[in-house]
């Protein structure tokens, strides 16, 4: 057994030692009383904070990796009585997630990094740097639930408090990293944490949480910027759906699809991005009804379960599931069914998804998560609607 694992397993338990759980300890108030659940249940814990994008320099709370943050873990750590170590993962941050949402913007795409960050640092890396400590498990304060089903696999259900579940930036994660998961938040609403926190006197009691993208100080569009320093900053066309031109705006990547303000033209009606087009520098923008969409292309296809439930022949040759999607976190859901399809370009993974009625807003570059009641069977990434516009 590791020195970490040592550390954090008690004399009472050096007979029969029970697994070793490695908590992904942020300095905010989740994974804070996650940590001390588990604790509470006795089993033996070990807290492990992440440095993902260097704010030493930076003294705030809020943000990935501020100074304060590490420091709030470290203090909640030494509060609950666990050992608590700083993991160095900068390089695996920038090379898995930085760098891609920096290059999907360049795109014309919309990303999501949250979705990034989590299947492949957190349940990913973070996974194995904790299993070579000693780790068996790894917990997060992630409001998610994982359950077994009627035939042995793991299940990702959404959370008991709907306001704050987070199941769709999960939808990537695989039966093996659900087997060594711990969600000790998925039962739980944000007031009851927040009331756990408070009668347990943690330093991080009264903490707020942000909203925005962690790594991100400024603007997105001055992040890439300053990322991408050879990125051409002139104006894009800004055309109607029919073609007329309408004006010249700001730079390409500065507009996203269903985007209504700041369009930088005036035409005399409301008007919203329809499409982002890189190449052509242009921005084509149109009436809401034209974000209208029947469905999606949508590629990365992933099935938790390993394998589609209950598929049927599709009219394409492929498998179809009916499910119901969201085409974005907060997207109430619409039922549609997924349809594997064949790649013009020979590989795995694509898929077309049809709606039930047509939904505005389909962004590429956003994930398109399957649901089934409560269970998260799975999801894609959005390739492009099906009437975007050319």
């Amino acid at each position: 057994m590791s020195a970490v694992a040592q550390a954090a397993v008690s004399p009472a338990a050096a007979a029969a030692p029970a697994p070793l759980t490695a908590v992904a300890m942020s300095g905010g108030l989740d994974s804070s009383v996650a940590a001390l659940l588990l604790e509470r249940e006795g089993m033996p814990v070990v807290g492990l904070s992440m440095l993902l994008w260097d704010r030493s320099q930076q003294v705030r709370h809020g943000r990935c990796c501020g100074s304060l943050d590490l420091g709030d873990a470290r203090r909640v750590a030494e509060q609950i009585g666990l050992p608590h170590y700083t993991l160095r993962m900068d390089g695996e941050f920038r090379r898995h997630v930085v760098d891609p949402f920096v290059d999907s913007y360049v795109d014309g795409r919309t990303p999501s990094p949250c979705i990034s960050c989590n299947t492949e640092i957190k349940f990913e890396a973070f996974r194995e740097r904790a299993r070579r400590l000693g780790a068996d498990r790894i917990a997060t304060g992630h409001y998610a639930r994982i359950r077994r089903g009627a035939d042995g696999r793991y299940e990702l259900h959404t959370a008991a408090d709907r306001s704050k579940d987070q199941s769709y930036f999960l939808f990537e994660l695989n039966q093996e990293q659900l087997a060594r998961a711990v969600f000790p938040l998925g039962e739980l609403t944000k007031t009851e944490v927040r009331e756990i926190a408070r009668e347990a006197g943690l330093a991080v009691a009264e903490k707020g949480e942000s909203m925005e993208i962690c790594f991100v100080d400024r603007g997105v569009q001055e992040f890439v910027e300053g990322e991408r320093p050879d990125i051409a900053t002139r104006p894009a066309r800004v055309t109607a759906s029919d073609g007329e031109e309408l004006g010249e705006g700001a730079p390409y990547y500065r507009y996203t699809v269903g985007q209504r303000r700041g369009l930088g033209v005036a035409a005399g009606r409301r008007l919203y991005v329809l499409d982002v087009q890189p190449q052509e520098n242009r921005v084509v923008v149109g009436d809401r009804d034209e974000l209208l969409s029947p469905g999606l292309i949508g590629r990365g296809l992933h099935w938790i379960a390993g394998a589609p439930p209950h598929p049927a022949a599709g009219a394409a040759g492929g498998e179809t599931v009916e499910v119901e999607v969201r085409i974005r976190s907060r997207h109430p859901g619409v039922s549609a069914t997924v349809e594997s399809v064949p790649d013009a370009d020979g590989g795995a993974g694509v898929c077309r998804v049809d709606f039930s009625e047509p939904q505005v807003g389909v962004a590429p570059g956003q994930a398109a998560v399957f649901y089934r009641g409560t269970q998260v069977l799975g999801g894609c990434w959005i390739e492009r609607a099906l009437n975007a516009p050319c």
